[in-house]
């Protein structure tokens, strides 16, 4: 992969960000926003971010495939093609569409690369924020332009802060969460909006996510950033996350003993 593929994804992104999303943030019309299903929001920005972002893909990569979340809506055959040869691309254009279209922050942009059906590169970018993390798998994370470490994170439960996603956690194990909370230093109940979400873990802000549904889209970028930072992402069994598994249930943690500690204290070790 060259040099220069980080620096140029991450580039497209920001461009993406100031042409087609920023300007309508806090300034959608109610015509700009539909319903894919209930509850799942899209936005004329979400489809204008997605068609600029994917042409300037293709054009970085010819010949390369882009699977993207509207372009799925739309198609949900172009899934196949995550367990395919070649490079793929997956693209979320609105990482937290609901809190756009409602005008709040957070909400991403998040590309992921896929080298024959393997994570090889992510890039999450927080616009408002002004915050892109980039990874390669076989050359580690960079957060604002610098390597980024998160194997020293503390593994102590009652110094644990961390976040569970509950909007989509069935019963009994929401219930099973909720409790086990109370061992850790602080649960947190989401951002709606998975790249947030693993910044944070990357800034040590917090330590660990716990996530229900995993569409690839979402998880894809976050977990290879994560990973190639030291930490770790997995199923609730420990099976190793990866995009094209179909399933639920994904714990990601800033190391092995994060992971480990949340996984006992929110799943009674599963």
């Amino acid at each position: 992969m060259a040099d220069t593929l980080l620096d140029d994804v991450g580039g497209l992104l920001r461009e993406a960000a100031d042409q087609a999303v920023l300007p309508l943030f806090r300034k959608l019309d109610d015509d700009d926003v539909a319903e894919k299903a209930p509850g799942d929001l899209v936005t004329v920005a979400d489809r204008a971010a997605e068609e600029l972002i994917s042409a300037g893909l293709r054009r970085l990569r010819p010949g390369s495939v882009v699977v993207g979340e509207e372009a799925v809506a739309d198609d949900p055959g172009l899934l196949r093609h995550l367990r395919g040869s070649g490079d793929v691309w997956l693209v979320d254009p609105i990482d937290g569409t609901g809190n756009f279209a409602a005008g709040r922050r957070p909400f991403a942009l998040m590309v992921a690369l896929l080298t024959d059906g393997e994570p090889a590169a992510a890039w999450v970018l927080d616009p408002l924020a002004d915050t892109l993390a980039m990874a390669r798998a076989d050359a580690g994370t960079y957060l604002g332009g610098r390597p980024v470490r998160t194997d020293d994170a503390p593994s102590a439960p009652g110094d644990l802060r961390g976040a569970a996603m509950f909007r989509f956690l069935p019963s009994p194990a929401r219930a099973r969460v909720e409790a086990g909370g109370a061992r850790l230093g602080e649960l947190l109940p989401g951002q709606h909006c998975a790249g947030r979400e693993y910044l944070d873990v990357l800034t040590g802000d917090q330590q660990f996510v716990l996530f229900w549904r995993t569409l690839p889209w979402d998880h894809a970028p976050g977990t290879l950033l994560v990973r190639a930072a030291g930490g770790v992402a997995r199923r609730f069994d420990g099976t190793e996350y990866h995009p094209a598994d179909e399933g639920h249930g994904l714990l990601v943690a800033a190391n092995e003993r994060v992971w480990t500690a949340v996984r006992d204290a929110l799943l009674g070790g599963a």
